[in-house]
């Protein structure tokens, strides 16, 4: 009996062993792999994945969710260095799905292996995942569509002709979804804190304070950030599709945790 015991015990060790944390070294090996799509490459430089992807603080064979993924650039590295037993969801909703479909068509033509990623394409915000089922969840320069007022110009001026999403709805999904003591790590544009928040959501940017009170609000607990997306030569007024800031904005980076208990 004894024997078997300490048997048990050996098998649970070794099997326990192989699980890493994923930092920043793991993600750049991630990153200098072969058969990594040319476009991916030129997004690096500017994304800086190996600064963003260890905020999440997961292991190896943890199942995350890249939310709004659109072509899937940091679900297939989170799928790289989650490795063959953890499981990376790349979510979209049908709009972010079409804004994506050159980078997916790349990213799972025939013959190619993107690892192990789970495509789920939802209506709307819904995210259709099980209670405490994932270990991380990330949602990279999307988190401001939530706030976005759909408009339509009538002739003279854009009128509002919708509503923005129900960000509690969303948030209380993410927190539900988690399991306890599992990150939620947000990427976004940052809005001109001076400015009206309706006005900062029309240049699809958002407000760093307002993200962080509405995260924690859901019941999240701040625990991390990095400046390594920051630009102080953004002065944060433009629209993040205008030619002389695209690519190039001030983004800030946030990183929460759902409590133990």
């Amino acid at each position: 009996m004894k024997k078997a015991l300490v048997t048990l015990i050996q098998l649970t060790v070794s099997c326990t062993s192989f699980a890493e944390s994923v930092d920043e070294n793991i993600v750049i090996l991630a990153m200098g792999k072969e058969e990594r799509l040319e476009e991916d490459i030129a997004r690096d430089q500017r994304s800086r994945p190996e600064a963003i992807i260890p905020l999440l603080n997961l292991q190896t064979g943890d199942r995350v969710i890249d939310i709004f993924a659109g072509g899937g650039y940091y679900t297939e590295l989170l799928a790289s260095v989650l490795g063959e037993d953890g499981e990376a969801i790349l979510h979209n909703n049908d709009g972010f799905e079409a804004w994506g479909i050159n980078g997916l068509s790349d990213r799972f033509k025939p013959g190619r292996d993107p690892g192990n990623i789970v495509r789920l394409t939802r209506s709307g915000i819904n995210l259709d995942l099980a209670a405490e089922s994932i270990n991380g969840a990330l949602i990279v320069m999307a988190y401001h569509d939530l706030y976005v007022v759909p408009k339509r110009y009538n002739g003279e001026e854009y009128v509002p002709v919708g509503d923005p999403a129900n960000t509690e709805y969303f948030l209380e999904q993410v927190f539900t979804a988690l399991k306890p003591g599992g990150r939620f790590v947000i990427v976004d544009h940052a809005g001109d804190e001076t400015m009206n928040h309706n006005l900062v959501a029309d240049l699809h940017r958002i407000k760093e304070s307002f993200t962080r009170s509405e995260i924690e609000a859901a019941g999240f607990r701040f625990v991390d950030s990095t400046d390594a997306l920051r630009n102080p030569e953004d002065n944060r007024n433009m629209i993040v599709f205008d030619l002389d800031v695209q690519g190039k904005t001030d983004r800030f980076t946030l990183a929460f945790e759902k409590p133990e208990n």
